[in-house]
This record gives C-alpha cells, structure tokens and sequence, in this order.
C-alpha cells in the first residue's frame, strides 16, 4: 500500500505560479510512476502530467505543455508540478496518482492504483 498526501494548492492570479507537492508513504521501495490529474466541477478528471521511477521523460498533457514540469526526489518520496503561467481554466483538484504496473497507456486515470485527497488551485482572472 502507498498513501499519498498532496499540499501546494491554493488562489493564484492569472500568470502566477504554484507548486504542489505530492509525499508518498508505506511501499515506496518499489519502482512507482507518479502522475497528476485534475478535476473541474462537471468534468471528468483529466491526465496533468506523469514522470517515471528515474525521472526520465515525463509526459505531459498539451493543455500544460511548456507550463508545468514535473520532478521528483526519490530521496524524499515525494514528486512535485510545478506550475507556471497559469490560466483561469487551470482551475481545478489536483490528484497526485501512483502505480507500479507496467502499462501500455499511462495517461488514464485507471491506470492508477493509488491516489491522493487532491489539493484545490483556483486561477483568479
């Protein structure tokens, strides 16, 4: 079992930057991807970002392309969104997801096993 714990979230202006940070506990010995997700009221939850075991080639979605990176610190068992330029329609709970499995699509909230409560990001305009 992995529990994670997001923080970092909060109200923003349009253009400011936050950054969230997503702290894994229990299992984390083993090699998790970790990814974020976001959920607007009335709409699905929606792929973010996800970044592998060594930190290598982190996906994105186009809508936060050259906006957000995604790191982690495996010393600290913790993965982080950093993010920048930020759009009113960025507003949303942002999930941290983890899962070890090996997957053909990492995108998709089912490919996720563990989740965190979320955190909120409100973007004023």
């Amino acid at each position: 079992q992995v529990q994670l714990v997001e923080s970092g979230g909060g109200l923003v202006q349009t253009g400011g930057s936050l950054r969230l940070s997503c702290a894994a506990s229990g299992r984390t010995s083993r090699p998790y991807r970790m990814g974020w997700f976001r959920q607007a009221p009335g709409k699905e939850r929606e792929f973010v970002a996800v970044i592998n075991w060594s930190g290598s080639s982190p996906v994105y979605a186009d809508s936060v392309k050259g906006r957000f990176i995604i790191s982690r610190d495996n010393a600290k068992n913790t993965v982080y969104l950093q993010m920048n330029s930020l759009k009113p329609e960025d507003t949303a709970v942002y999930y941290c997801a983890a899962d070890s499995a090996v997957r053909m699509s990492i995108t998709r909230p089912k490919d996720y096993g563990y989740w965190g409560q979320g955190t909120q990001v409100t973007v004023s305009s």
